[in-house]
């Protein structure tokens, strides 16, 4: 008899932009993205972080300051990097799964791109302006836009395979 435990799909992609999430090094804001085509294969993966090239101890990690003084001019957004991270692939009609609702600029690199599906986590800057535009433009475009509910509070992973 099969095991009845195992994860779904959407909290399985979903788990898979949470882990490279943990490949940011932004001290403050760690999300990732994972985007998966009709046939449920993963074709890319980012996190959010400085450009490739850019070392990370030469550029700003602060949330406040001058605007060249903090990390929000340079650092590249988990869903952009995903999308770049693609290499030439069809991003027609897939799906990107990520923690944090899209920005209205990922919200531009999402609907250029083809994809047509948006699973998120949580929506917690909603009703800021730069949401609100990112929300107008993905609905505009016909891209499609779920929250993912899950009973499930966490995904173990574990180096020990053997126990």
């Amino acid at each position: 008899m099969k095991r009845n435990e195992y994860i779904s799909w959407d909290e399985y992609f979903m788990g898979v932009a949470l882990l490279a999430a943990q490949r940011s090094k932004d001290p403050s804001t760690q999300v990732g993205a994972c985007i998966v085509d009709e046939f449920d294969r993963i074709l890319s993966t980012g996190y959010n972080g400085f450009p490739y090239g850019c070392s990370d101890d030469e550029f700003p990690w602060a949330r406040e300051g001058k605007d060249t003084e903090t990390k929000y001019p340079f650092v590249v957004h988990a869903e952009l990097n995903a999308i770049l991270n693609n290499r030439g692939k069809n991003l027609a009609g897939a799906r990107i799964y990520v923690a944090l609702f899209p920005c209205n600029e990922c919200a531009k690199a999402i609907i250029q791109s083809g994809i047509k599906e948006v699973v998120y986590l949580s929506d917690k800057y909603g009703e800021t302006p730069m949401t609100q535009a990112s929300k107008r433009m993905l609905k505009s475009a016909g891209v499609a836009l779920r929250q993912l509910k899950t009973d499930r509070k966490e995904i173990t992973l574990s180096f020990e395979v053997d126990k």
